[in-house]
């Protein structure tokens, strides 16, 4: 008789994963009533658990099919619908169509960044994104729209800046820019007790000033995208910046291309050996 598997789901993975869908659920429900900083705290919020999900499901060995499938889709309310609609509800409201385009472009821009993550799982270089990653580009938007509760600003008095900067954002994210992931970090290992203290003094900076700070540090990784790009390759072509690139793109390490060469080489040197023998 054989032992039928038991059906369900993991539980702690997926009850963070919910945790960051409900905070992005939030963070729309906010920006209606008008709470604009609140919403924009749940964005980030949303990344916290949107980064632990994961780090639970491999600690604790229980990924599966179905929790990559609801993060993709929490992922896709959190970093994608709920910062566009806060922004608009924030300063693109009275721009009117333009308003609503540049948040239609941020969410049409998530959706396939999404999309273009999950076919590359197990074959992109894992020490870089392909385009902005959809939570610092939830980052950016929301960010600006919390510095500008901050400080007093109306969102409607500065339109045109919120839409360059969403729609801006919406586009790097299905840029083939790449941006560093961070993944060759080792946590595990041991650094310089002065570490200990610059990471004390990063917690204090953060503390003092969040909004502002972590807006900065965002928006600063985003411009980070096209500058290395700019500086790795020597001739820009369209598909430095867009289009269908995923050869290239799936992995950005130059040994990848010596390797290929030195196939070609070793099949062109196999015919002129074949032609001369015959």
């Amino acid at each position: 008789m054989t032992d039928t598997k038991r059906k369900g789901i993991y539980l702690l993975p997926n009850l963070l994963t919910t945790a960051g869908l409900f905070s992005g659920f939030y963070a729309v429900v906010a920006s209606m009533n008008g709470s604009f900083e609140a919403a924009a705290v749940a964005v980030f919020v949303a990344m916290i658990f949107d980064g632990l999900d994961g780090r639970a499901a491999r600690l604790t060995n229980t990924q599966s099919a179905f929790g990559a499938e609801y993060d993709s889709m929490a992922d896709m309310v959190s970093f994608g619908v709920a910062p566009a609609l806060v922004a608009y509800n924030w300063g693109l409201s009275e721009l009117g169509k333009l308003g609503w385009l540049a948040a239609f472009i941020y969410v049409a821009g998530a959706a396939l960044r999404l999309a273009r993550f999950n076919t590359q799982v197990g074959i992109a270089d894992k020490r870089f994104f392909q385009g902005l990653a959809s939570p610092a580009a939830a980052a950016v938007v929301a960010g600006l729209v919390w510095v500008g509760v901050e400080y007093g600003i109306q969102g409607n008095d500065y339109g045109i800046v919120v839409a360059l900067v969403t729609g801006a954002a919406g586009l790097l994210m299905v840029s083939n820019f790449k941006y560093n992931s961070f993944k060759e970090v080792n946590w595990h290992g041991k650094v310089p007790f002065v570490a200990l203290l610059i990471i004390m003094l990063i917690f204090v900076v953060v503390a003092t000033e969040p909004a502002l700070v972590l807006f900065l540090v965002f928006a600063m990784y985003a411009l980070a995208g096209p500058i290395n790009t700019f500086r790795t390759v020597d001739k820009v072509t369209l598909q430095d910046v867009v289009g269908d690139h995923e050869e290239k793109d799936a992995d950005f390490s130059p040994e990848t291309t010596t390797t290929a060469n030195a196939h070609t080489d070793k099949v062109k040197v196999k015919e002129a050996d074949d032609q001369a023998n015959r």
